[in-house]
């Protein structure tokens, strides 16, 4: 599995949510099987996104893709200083799953 691990502070998370869930890049359509947004308990306002892909490739498309929307959206405050990188989950183990882990999805 590829990680496209993105991170950055943001100037208002709900204003940056509400811009992230407008999808503008298509991430079902650029390949993304599953995403995890993230943020430090203590600093709402600053987020770590990982979007998973079956290739690199893709990985990589959807990184040129949102490179042209940061230019766009740091001009205007909303983010500021995005750091992204390209990672490879070498290993993913659940030691205590909770009860979602079993629910079938109906």
């Amino acid at each position: 599995m590829v990680i496209l691990h993105i991170e950055h502070p943001v100037s208002n998370f709900n204003f940056w949510k509400k811009a992230f869930d407008s999808d503008p890049v298509g991430r079902a359509k650029s390949g993304v099987k599953r995403y995890q947004v993230l943020r430090p308990w203590d600093d709402p306002n600053y987020v770590m996104i990982d979007l998973e892909f079956n290739t690199v490739a893709q990985a990589e498309a959807l990184l040129a893709a949102m490179r042209v929307i940061w230019g766009r959206v740091e001009a205007d405050g909303l983010i500021s200083s995005p750091q992204a990188r390209i990672l490879e989950a070498v290993e993913t183990m659940v030691l205590q799953p909770d009860e979602s882990f079993y629910r079938v999805a109906e």
